[in-house]
């Protein structure tokens, strides 16, 4: 694709500079704020090589599919005069989404959009800003896992296909990028971190190295050739919570440290005269964040990780076994609905960390095995013309791990498939957690890749149970949809 005479064209057929005030990009799309929607020539635009659809109104919504967007947007920047705002999802209006990924066909009323802002109106409590800070700490570092996981996975592979390529040295070069972002993650939290709360990234990065520095651990006492004995320094001891460690609270320290860092820095920039900022605040604050990172950040932000690992792993999955697994899957999309699926990513990153995968996420993952049984069921009872439309169009993007068209455009507005797909996730679940009683614990290493995709990023030798999960997910979702979870008359809550 041509991105830079793309963005030529759509410039000359949405009016030219006069008529754009802003632009943004989303995940799927160019979206052109504009001051006349009527000098936009939306029949042309849809015309141009690359396309797939618009959506007009104030905001033309220009869909170009996943990766072609943030391309595209980089090149109107380039010929545009207009201002290029940053992209809020939390205030995201979309107007017929499915009809526009068929390429302006039918104008099939947005129910997907719709259903997605009722759930998100919901989601306005204190604990859910939480969770959404959590996101935006995690989400631009998802391309880095999925790189670093499909880079270890091509690694595993071929360290099956030879065994002694592991003694050549451009081997290891190459395994060793697979483990750059997990080894680097605590820096890369906290300067997110700081960057999500208003404070100063690089303070951020310093205070995620604050919870792993090595001097926690003292210095062992080291024996000489002459017998003699090197003094040692004894880890730090705190009254209430034990010996430190380096990594102690994992992840969780290192946003609460981060988090931590920018309070101080806030209050210290009220008091601080401005003459003396620059070599007093970033001093005062690395000291007294750290003081409190210490003392009381990670000692209590590793009972939360501990808690949160035995609660989920030791006892949901190696205790609960299928129950475990069932539960986890059928329970998973409710978490999404309710707006706190995004605390569990910390512990998914901390686990891949720890040990190379994520036990939970392909259990997790068969909430969208369930949601493309359930389409297919839909798709072969409906008589509506309209709901096979968007199932035409949403089901491809769930067997590809794309599942929120399907969810909020399907499944959810329906209500009854919602819990069949629930349900039949919850078998796929059940099956992915006795494979790890059989064979041994295994995962995911990497985050952002699920439905298909995952196959790629699954620990070597274990791919068999993850599709096999993933065939029962969607096999009983469709049994259960078609024999008790759709029934024509549903079809009215679409509108």
């Amino acid at each position: 694709m041509d991105y830079n005479a793309l963005s030529r064209d759509i410039l000359s057929a949405a009016g030219g500079n006069d008529n754009i005030e802003s632009f943004t990009h989303c995940m799927t799309r160019l979206r052109l704020n504009v001051a006349d929607p009527d000098a936009v020539d939306v029949d042309r635009i849809k015309q141009l090589d690359g396309v797939l659809g618009v959506v007009p109104g104030p905001q033309v919504q220009i869909v170009v599919g996943p990766g072609h967007a943030d391309r595209l947007d980089q090149a109107f920047a380039a010929v545009s005069n207009a201002a290029h705002v940053s992209y809020d999802e939390d205030n995201e209006e979309e107007p017929d989404a499915v009809a526009s990924l068929l390429g302006g066909g039918d104008r099939v009323r947005d129910v997907a959009t719709e259903t997605r802002a009722k759930v998100k109106a919901r989601q306005n409590t204190g604990v859910h800003a939480v969770f959404r800070h959590i996101g935006n700490i995690f989400i631009p570092i998802i391309p880095g896992f999925v790189a670093g996981g499909i880079i270890a996975s091509i690694a595993n592979f071929w360290k099956l296909a030879d065994p002694t390529i592991v003694k050549n040295p451009w081997f290891l070069a190459f395994a060793a990028l697979g483990a750059i972002v997990t080894g680097a993650l605590n820096f890369i939290v906290g300067h997110n971190t700081a960057k999500e709360f208003g404070g100063t990234p690089v303070l951020g990065f310093i205070a995620g190295g604050v919870p792993y520095m090595t001097a926690l651990a003292g210095i062992a006492a080291v024996k000489g050739a002459d017998g003699s004995i090197t003094t040692a320094a004894q880890p730090l001891v705190l009254p209430l919570f034990g010996q430190l460690s380096p990594g102690l609270g994992g992840v969780i320290g290192v946003m609460v440290t981060a988090w931590a860092f920018t309070m101080i820095e806030k209050q210290l920039r009220k008091v601080i005269p401005a003459s003396f900022e620059l070599f007093v605040i970033p001093a005062l604050t690395v000291m007294l964040g750290a003081v409190a990172a210490v003392i009381i950040i990670m000692p209590l932000s590793a009972l939360l990780m501990q808690g949160l690992t035995w609660l989920l792993v030791d006892f949901g999955l190696k205790q609960g076994g299928v129950i475990g697994g069932f539960l986890m899957s059928s329970l998973f999309l409710p978490m999404v609905m309710l707006g706190v699926h995004q605390g569990l990513t910390p512990l998914h990153a901390q686990l891949i960390a720890d040990h190379g995968y994520t036990e939970l996420l392909p259990i997790l993952a068969m909430a969208g095995g369930g949601q493309d049984g359930m389409a297919i069921a839909v798709w072969l009872k409906t008589k509506s013309k309209k709901l096979r439309t968007i199932i035409k169009s949403a089901l491809p993007l769930g067997l590809l791990g794309i599942g929120e068209p399907l969810i909020y455009g399907v499944s959810l507005p329906l209500i009854y498939p919602f819990i069949t797909a629930c349900l039949g996730a919850g078998f796929g679940g059940a099956f992915i957690a006795w494979g790890m009683q059989q064979g041994g614990s295994f995962g995911a290493q990497s985050l952002g890749l699920s439905g298909l995709f995952m196959t790629g990023v699954i620990t070597p030798g274990h791919w068999f149970w993850y599709l096999g999960g993933l065939g029962i997910a969607i096999v009983m979702g469709f049994v259960l949809t078609y024999f008790f979870g759709f029934k024509e008359k549903m079809v009215e809550r679409l509108g």
